[in-house]
């Protein structure tokens, strides 16, 4: 073969080479997947739990934080402030308790990390329900979790998408597994640190073949479907899970966690809150709010940012856009920043006795 021939097949072959797709990223899980590790399934697909209606009483059933470890801090400046004091009951007035010191602040943080079940959709509902009480309605939930039960993981995301959280996935923290799942139903989430997929296991399954394990599965893959839908999220991000090994993680990048739904903005509650600050704020709000949005898109979330700085980053180019807004201060983007200010004109009106918890009946 000619010289020069020779040379252009391997000059067009090497380029070729570089024109290949990044693979993505598939990390191997070292320890063998228990009951509660990685993303789990009941042996039946679970009910919802029955609804108790905190709100109507002071006698709350006893809970506590379980397994997991949490703490609760009234800021959201963990770099110079840390997290908080910890937090393992769950009963009324420890958490009234506790609420009641970040009611100046008018932003409650809850730093959680551990495995998702049942006592974390406890945390997070009775959180929201005494920052409702103390009028505290900037909440922010502060993740690190290598998964858990799948089912619990949608409880857990049906409570936090009524309560109206922001999530955070910090510099070297985790949401993987069954954790992705509760990303989906945030408000807002920023995203800093490693977050991935792989195949739930089934606890105690029978299944003997492929078809019947398939079987066992498809209800919950179902369920994960509807789940993913309601909160403006991927049906792809459930059917990713069911084809990368327990053993392995499968890592999203920035630009699969945002064309899945699982960072920035929930679109669904975007849509929502457009319907009702169209109304109460005008369309010109809406216009700059929408401006905003895709400017700190553009220049706050690049990968690998930590929290604090994508923060920063919008804190700062709000001004840009006209932010804070006098005529509408709490819709104002990354307003949790501004709660000091806000806690008072945004905190319920109620008689004296009642917010200093007295006259409370059972």
């Amino acid at each position: 073969m000619p010289r020069r021939l020779l040379c252009a097949l391997t000059l067009s072959l090497a380029l070729a080479a570089c024109r290949q797709p990044t693979a993505p990223a598939v990390e191997t899980v070292n320890d063998t997947p228990v009951e509660g590790s990685g993303a789990v399934s009941a042996p039946a697909p679970a009910a919802p739990p029955p609804k108790r209606d905190l709100s109507s009483t002071t006698q709350w059933p006893a809970a506590s934080v379980g397994a997991g470890d949490a703490q609760l801090s009234c800021s959201l400046d963990y770099a110079g402030q840390g997290d908080g004091e910890p937090l393992e009951d769950l009963a009324f007035p420890v958490l009234e308790q506790a609420l009641g010191a970040c009611r100046d602040s008018g932003v409650v943080r809850v730093r959680y990390s551990g495995k998702i079940n049942a006592s974390f959709t406890e945390l997070v509902a009775r959180v929201a329900e005494m920052a409702r009480r103390l009028g505290i309605s900037k909440r922010v939930l502060d993740l690190n979790s290598t998964g858990g039960q799948v089912e619990d993981a949608m409880h857990a995301g049906d409570v936090i998408g009524g309560s109206h959280w922001t999530l955070w996935v910090r510099e070297q923290s985790l949401c993987h597994s069954s954790c992705v799942l509760i990303l989906a139903a945030g408000d807002s989430r920023m995203i800093s640190g490693k977050v991935g997929v792989h195949r739930m296991m089934r606890i105690g399954s029978s299944a003997s073949s492929r078809s019947e394990l398939t079987e066992e599965l498809k209800a919950v893959q179902d369920q994960m479907h509807d789940y993913l839908q309601r909160n403006g999220a991927s049906v792809a991000v459930a059917d990713l899970m069911m084809t990368i090994p327990n053993r392995q993680l499968r890592l999203l990048d920035a630009t699969e966690l945002r064309e899945f739904g699982l960072d920035g903005i929930n679109a669904v509650q975007d849509d929502l809150d457009r319907i009702r600050l169209t109304r109460e704020c005008g369309e010109e709000f809406v216009q700059r709010r929408d401006a905003f949005i895709r400017a700190f898109d553009r220049r706050c979330l690049s990968p690998g940012t930590a929290v604090e700085d994508i923060n920063a980053c919008g804190l700062e180019l709000r001004g840009q856009f006209g932010f804070p807004d006098t005529r509408c201060p709490a819709a104002t983007p990354l307003a949790e920043h501004d709660a000091p200010q806000l806690a008072h004109a945004l905190r319920p009106r109620v008689p004296e006795q009642d917010a200093q918890g007295s006259g409370r009946g059972g």
